[in-house]
């Protein structure tokens, strides 16, 4: 499966745009967005709609610049997966035996929530942390899992990029706990493309210019 991940759009049309054709370009199976699709909420218009044109599947999880009523809205008019607080299992491969019965299945997990702590649309550790066991508890029995969120978190290279975001505690907790594949998230642009691991879980902050990797 191969996958492009994003954040950061910040109600930019033409970036949508672009980052559509790129996955469009590299055949991408699926499509990320790590929040702040908006700009305070505004500017909605063509920002999930490029990908959908291009046939590409999307997920998401809100950000700190729009709220859960805009990310839920988002979702709904577009038919797309809002994973704060959710999680969904993608079928990844099957293997047929030589009678052609599917003998195998791998299924892809995705879960998240938005983990913002600042700003009016932040949310409390203890509830980022429930949301996140209970995303995880629709993806447990998955093959592969990967972890979506806006903000990076906490005791991470990334947090050391700006002085005014801290990282969020209730996502370290969680990955240290659960062991996510994966961990996608955005938010601090200087720290965008970056990189490490916590534990097993590979961190990767995707950025406006998106990052593709394959599983």
């Amino acid at each position: 499966m191969k996958i492009l991940s994003a954040g950061d759009l910040h109600g930019d049309s033409g970036l949508a745009k672009r980052l559509a054709d790129k996955a469009l370009k590299e055949d991408v199976d699926l499509v990320i967005l790590c929040g702040d699709l908006t700009h305070a909420d505004e500017k909605t218009d063509n920002i999930i709609g490029p990908f959908l044109k291009n046939g590409r599947n999307v997920v998401l999880v809100p950000g700190n610049h729009e709220s859960l009523a805009t990310a839920d809205f988002l979702a709904e008019f577009y038919d797309v997966k809002n994973l704060h607080g959710y999680g969904i299992k993608i079928l990844d491969k099957k293997t047929k035996s030589k009678s052609g019965k599917n003998e195998d299945k791998n299924y892809v997990g995705l879960f998240g929530c938005s983990g913002v702590n600042i700003g009016i649309h932040q949310i409390e550790d203890k509830e980022a942390y429930d949301l996140l066991m209970r995303g995880h508890h629709y993806v447990k029995d998955a093959n592969f899992k990967i972890m979506v969120s806006h903000v990076h978190p906490a005791g991470t290279k990334m947090e050391k990029f700006t002085q005014f975001f801290e990282g969020s505690k209730a996502l370290r907790r969680a990955i240290d706990k659960l062991q996510p594949d994966i961990m996608l998230c955005s938010h601090v642009h200087e720290a965008e493309g970056l990189e490490e691991k916590i534990g097993k879980t590979r961190v990767i902050n995707v950025g406006a210019k998106g990052k593709i990797f394959e599983i």
